[in-house]
């Protein structure tokens, strides 16, 4: 971005060519939105479904020993008290007593400096709260008198046919989507042989009743995890986890994002079943570094507590010694509307042409919605539109990613492919009548070359695997 990166109007500007270009939109905009809700416009579910492609090529097609899983979202109950989440999934929770407006307190606390560790009780977490009210103010009105902080449980109730209409055992929308997995780890021992280790990934919606959803897609209420788990021997953890985080960065970097942006977090305070967790956080225009993904080594505790709970045996048995043990699970868990975010702020970049200034999506030719656009000069010549359709049939036989454009002129055409993130732009102008050659552009450069029809599929399937 040419402007500073922490600046108020880095993210503005990203949110308002995400509407402008199609890839978000708010949810239920029509009827005023719904705070915390997101829609993935046309350009968006490509770019989305691109993310989620390279993830899964990296995590199953390109590993042995990885498994693929499609959950259901409606567990029975006891999996989320065995979990821990019906008791403990909870956030500090405070209201403005002027204007009503809730504010999450470890949040704020964390604005003035001050670290209030997911373990603390609620009396704890107040004694922070009150020697800092004179320093937190509210975000709707400004006035700094607000409710004592109490614990909300972010998990989302819903209704489950007559099985909930007694109230006496609720059912719930899924807080994270990695339950199917531990869920599933004797199914896939006992149908497919897996043997340790081996790991499962999913990408699964999760819900979550947020107090103060924000930041765009970075805080939502209904959202996309990718996760894996590493089912491993207890104690053989640490070079495997050393290894997972290696490859999780390299994915990232695999996207094309600067590595300058990326950075490791290790928790300061584990929870009391981990064994280490770090974050992979990224450094996003006006809001600054933050979590994008956490590798976590869970110990043995999450088929432990499902063991526990269901009365099953989840000890996995080794076919050639006989030993038995739970599995630890070493765990990456990834937010797919946060990445998103990430590779859109990364994307995005201001420069000059022809005196000029134009905004442009830098995407990875793989994750870019449109990898190739085909003009026509001009919409109300015949036979440069017949010629044209004859280019574009021909590209998106073996592009499917390709799109026609034939509105406004030729360089809003290129400004708006440019802000979609098309790496290749194709124009078929009158020459191409004569000589059989397109001009082909390039969108970071601007650049154009002439290319004869006859090669230009190939050409351009060159040209998106550089």
């Amino acid at each position: 971005m040419t402007d500073d990166k922490h600046d108020a109007d880095g993210m503005k500007k990203i949110i308002s060519l995400s509407k402008r270009r199609g890839f978000i939109y708010q949810g239920s905009e029509i009827y005023g939105g719904l705070a915390g809700v997101y829609d993935f416009g046309p350009n968006g579910v490509e770019l989305l479904n691109n993310i989620k492609k390279s993830w899964w090529q990296a995590n199953v097609y390109d590993k042995e020993n990885y498994y693929g899983l499609d959950s259901g979202m409606f567990k029975n109950p006891k999996v989320w008290e065995a979990s821990g989440h019906t008791a403990g999934f909870s956030d500090p929770l405070a209201e403005c007593r002027k204007c009503n407006t809730r504010i999450r307190v470890d949040k704020e606390l964390e604005k003035v400096g001050v670290t209030a560790d997911e373990k603390m009780s609620d009396e704890e977490i107040n004694d922070l709260f009150e020697a800092s009210q004179d320093k937190i103010k509210c975000p709707s009105c400004g006035k700094k008198d607000f409710t004592p902080a109490r614990s909300f449980n972010l998990l989302v109730k819903s209704n489950l046919g007559d099985f909930t209409a007694a109230g006496d055992s609720p059912v719930y929308l899924p807080g994270e989507a990695c339950q199917g997995i531990y869920l599933n780890y004797k199914n896939i021992v006992d149908t497919l042989g897996a043997k340790i280790p081996f790991g499962v990934a999913q990408i699964g919606k999760a819900f979550r009743n947020e107090i103060s959803p924000r930041n765009f897609l970075f805080r939502t209420r209904e959202f996309e995890q990718a996760d894996t788990q590493l089912f491993v021997r207890p104690n053989q953890n640490k070079e495997a986890f050393e290894n997972i985080k290696k490859d999780r960065w390299s994915w990232y970097l695999s996207l094309g994002l600067n590595e300058k942006k990326l950075r490791w977090k290790q928790h300061d305070n584990l929870v009391f079943y981990a064994s280490d967790a770090w974050d992979i956080e990224y450094d996003f225009p006006t809001y600054g570094f933050d979590e994008v993904e956490g590798i976590h080594d869970r110990t043995d505790y999450d088929l432990s507590q499902h063991m526990k709970f269901s009365g099953v045996d989840l000890h996995y048995t080794d076919q050639v010694t006989g030993e038995k043990f739970i599995p630890w699970i070493l765990e990456t868990s990834m937010g797919l509307g946060r990445v998103y975010l990430a590779v859109l702020s990364d994307a995005y970049c201001e420069d000059e042409i022809g005196g000029e200034t134009r905004t442009l999506l830098k995407l990875a030719p793989q994750l870019a919605p449109v990898k190739v656009a085909v003009f026509p000069l001009l919409k109300n010549k015949p036979e440069l539109v017949t010629k044209a359709r004859e280019v574009y049939d021909l590209v998106k036989k073996s592009i499917p990613q390709t799109a026609w454009d034939d509105g406004g002129n030729i360089g809003k055409r290129y400004r708006k492919q440019d802000e979609i993130g098309t790496p290749y732009c194709v124009t078929v102008d009158f020459d191409t009548l004569e000589d059989g050659m397109v001009t082909l552009r390039d969108r970071d450069t601007a650049e154009q070359e002439k290319v004869a029809v006859d090669d230009l599929a190939s050409a351009l399937q060159t040209k998106l695997n550089q």
